[in-house]
């Protein structure tokens, strides 16, 4: 997506203050818990960390990024731009044990990242990109969907793990969101939306059920650009067709800063993936950082908080691994 516009103002933050505020908010706001990191679950997390490497972000915004993202042990990070420069950003203020896998940049210049602990979690054999096959473009069709797939605006990037005993492939995905300048524009625009999240579906019910595949439990998680959690929507529909299940969160708040739209999602099969434990939630941190600036003036506090933390709230699950 294009960058967010550099704030105007000046407003200046302590990291330590705010690390301390974002962590009494996880604690103590109810539905907000995180679990504390053990030896027998597992914490996976997504977050579209908006134009990380392109917007200019300081050092104070790594440290509280790098705060969030290592209350998780594996975490998808979308909207990487080709300088990696925010990347590194993060990973400064990361324990050392933490590894990184990123993509090749695609569509709109982005790349996508696996942050993980390789103290607890270990990179299997298998790393790419999900790109269907064109011969497979037939099939992915939808009904009262004109135009056809032409594959991927960016292509999801998968990779298998193993935490524990607990092996998967997690799929982070960052699909197509489209103009809506007007109502054919629009419709052109979720259309291909639907189509693009029908395919992360059929590859996922396709591998599942592959004599070649040894893990069948598949996670399909990132920026889906999912309006809202109902059968009506299409791109919920779409993403649920072939038996992906996308358990609601605790807090039921929206993936965005405003809060009314739930683009991020997780999704698995249940049958497959039973060491899911039912805890599953969005963490709007922006409830918790900048107060001051909040009071001052919302609009600004908004323009500040997506340009320097983001403009997507984190999603995240956690998973028996013993």
């Amino acid at each position: 997506m294009p960058s967010f516009p550099k704030p105007k103002f000046e407003f200046e933050y302590e990291a330590g203050t705010e690390i301390k505020r974002l962590r009494k908010y996880r604690d103590t706001k109810p539905g907000r818990l995180i679990p504390p990191r053990d030896k027998s679950r597992l914490l996976v997390a997504s977050w579209n960390v908006a134009n990380l490497g392109e917007q200019k972000r300081r050092d104070p915004d790594y440290k509280l990024i790098a705060e969030i993202i290592r209350w998780f042990d594996l975490v998808a990070v979308q909207e990487i731009k080709e300088n990696l420069s925010g990347l590194d950003g993060i990973r400064a203020h990361l324990p050392k044990a933490y590894k990184a896998l990123y993509s090749d940049a695609a569509g709109n210049n982005e790349r996508m990242a696996f942050l993980y602990d390789s103290r607890k979690v270990g990179v299997l054999e298998e790393v790419g990109e999900i790109a269907l096959p064109v011969s497979e473009y037939p099939r992915i069709k939808l009904e009262g969907v004109d135009q056809e797939f032409k594959g991927f605006d960016r292509s999801p990037y998968f990779a298998a793990f193993q935490s524990g005993k607990f092996q998967f492939n997690l799929a982070s995905v960052h699909l197509y969101f489209g103009k809506f300048k007007n109502k054919q524009e629009a419709k052109r625009s979720m259309d291909r939306r639907a189509l693009e999240t029908y395919a992360v579906a059929t590859w996922a019910a396709d591998r599942r059920r592959s004599k070649h595949t040894s893990i069948k439990d598949i996670i399909a998680l990132g920026d889906f650009n999912l309006p809202k959690m109902e059968p009506d929507d299409p791109i919920y529909k779409a993403l649920t067709r072939k038996g992906l299940l996308l358990p609601k969160h605790t807090s039921q708040v929206g993936s965005n800063l405003e809060g009314d739209m739930y683009y991020d999602q997780i999704g698995f099969f249940k049958e497959e993936t039973v060491e899911f434990t039912g805890n599953i939630n969005v963490f709007d941190f922006d409830g918790a950082v900048f107060p001051a600036l909040w009071e001052l003036d919302p609009k600004k506090f908004r323009t500040f908080v997506k340009y320097y933390l983001s403009d997507h709230r984190p999603i995240w699950c956690e998973f028996k691994i013993d």
